[in-house]
């Protein structure tokens, strides 16, 4: 009897022993507790998990007030923060990638359009430059209805003194026809550049800025090599050196409106105080055609303060008076680009012809065509800035007997390099 008594006690122990196994359990892991702890006193020792801080110590609790079935209620673990299940970290990493993929294919359609705008731009260039190229060459051919001297001959009846404009870079296989007002002050800085014929003084090296060459250097002939100079150089070779860099080399020119080209001219020289020009062509326009009683200043300075210089349609008179040209050939600066004068287009096929109308473009093509741009960029200083649409204002007071005459004078460069007629001056 006492033994099975025994047995009773020990299972019931036991079993009070599981339950409150169980209890622990069951508050460790975020059940209710049964033996919740109440009252004013009631302090309670531990860390809990804040999501947004670290663990921070809530309260004390003090075992001389709660007993022991209270303290096996306190949790025995820190909380942590509810964990993503799988399939909701599955579903963010799969948006994420949905996301790079979007990015990329809509980076790609940007290039890809860029792309095409860019391959559609240099078609259109080229189809420019295959127009303006052909336009000469129809011109020249005996199929052209516009006659002008020298337009049948060859390259070698060329006079020596008529390459003087033909500069040439060997090292990068250039050969540049310059045309006064038409960017040429630029032009030339770039071949100073291209050839290092120039050092500068504060470096003791070539430039390599064209923009940093200075302005009133680069119209030293001495810097450039050109054909003019090829027969002191070369003597009897030098018409067969010539052929060859025609043959091999990459030549262009750049062109203008031919009558904002003289408003251009006539500004630059005869706007201004200019002692030169004054005293080589501005006093002679002034003795022939101003009819003025006494004599004619002898220089720039007396001139200006005098307030006598020349008008431009003295001007306009002096490149139509014959005796002119019998004189002397026109200066570079107003000289047709054609009538055996500066460039030659009908003897030289030009590889790029160039328009200050589109200075910036055409320049950018160039550079790329010719394998330079990764050596330099055009200048983007300060330009002439005289505009077609004062053509109207400047041959207001030149009469149209006159200005159909220049027109004449002229008509090579405007049918060569496809400038329109401009009838609306030419006509009342």
């Amino acid at each position: 009897m006492g033994t099975w008594r025994g047995l009773r006690v020990a299972f019931i122990m036991g079993s009070l022993f599981m339950i409150l196994l169980i209890i622990v359990y069951w508050d460790d892991v975020g059940g209710f507790n049964i033996y919740p702890l109440q009252g004013p006193k009631q302090e309670h020792l531990d860390y809990y998990y804040h999501p947004q801080t670290t663990p921070v110590l809530l309260h004390s609790i003090s075992t001389s007030t709660v007993g022991a079935s209270a303290l096996l209620s306190l949790p025995t673990t820190r909380a942590r923060p509810p964990l993503l299940s799988s399939e909701q970290e599955t579903g963010r990493e799969v948006e994420k990638n949905i996301a790079v993929e979007r990015n990329k294919e809509e980076e790609e359609t940007r290039e890809d359009v860029n792309g095409e705008v860019e391959e559609e731009r240099r078609r259109a260039e080229e189809q420019r430059q295959e127009e303006r190229k052909q336009r000469i060459m129809d011109v020249c051919s005996e199929r052209g209805s516009v006659e002008f001297p020298g337009k049948s001959r060859t390259f070698d009846q060329i006079p020596n003194r008529e390459l003087d404009h033909l500069i040439v870079d060997d090292t990068h296989q250039i050969i540049y026809c310059y045309v006064p007002k038409v960017a040429c002050t630029n032009w030339k800085r770039v071949m100073v550049v291209l050839s290092q014929s120039l050092v500068s003084p504060s470096s003791g090296k070539p430039y390599t800025d064209p923009e940093a060459v200075p302005a009133d250097l680069v119209h030293n002939s001495s810097l450039h090599l050109t054909f003019a100079k090829f027969w002191r150089h070369y003597g009897s070779l030098s018409h067969h050196l010539m052929a060859l860099k025609l043959q091999r080399y990459t030549k262009f020119l750049f062109v203008r409106d031919p009558f904002v080209r003289l408003i251009s001219a006539f500004r630059n020289k005869f706007g201004r105080p200019n002692e030169d020009f004054y005293r080589q062509f501005g006093s002679v326009m002034l003795r022939r055609y101003a009819n003025t009683t006494g004599s004619v200043p002898e220089t720039v300075a007396e001139a200006f303060a005098a307030g006598i210089r020349p008008t431009f349609q003295q001007f306009i008179t002096y490149l139509l008076d014959p005796e002119t040209e019998r004189e002397a050939a026109f200066n570079e600066h107003w000289r047709q680009v054609e009538v055996y004068r500066l460039c030659h287009p009908c003897q030289v096929q030009y590889d790029f012809v160039g328009r200050l109308e589109t200075l910036e473009t055409d320049s950018e093509q160039l550079l790329r065509i010719l394998g330079v741009d990764d050596l330099l960029h055009f200048p983007t200083g300060a330009r002439n800035r005289t505009a077609a649409s004062w053509e109207r204002d400047w041959f207001a007071q030149i009469p149209m007997a006159m200005r159909r005459e220049l027109y004449k004078l002229y008509e090579p460069d405007f049918e060569l390099f496809g400038y329109p007629k401009p009838d609306s001056m030419l006509h009342r």
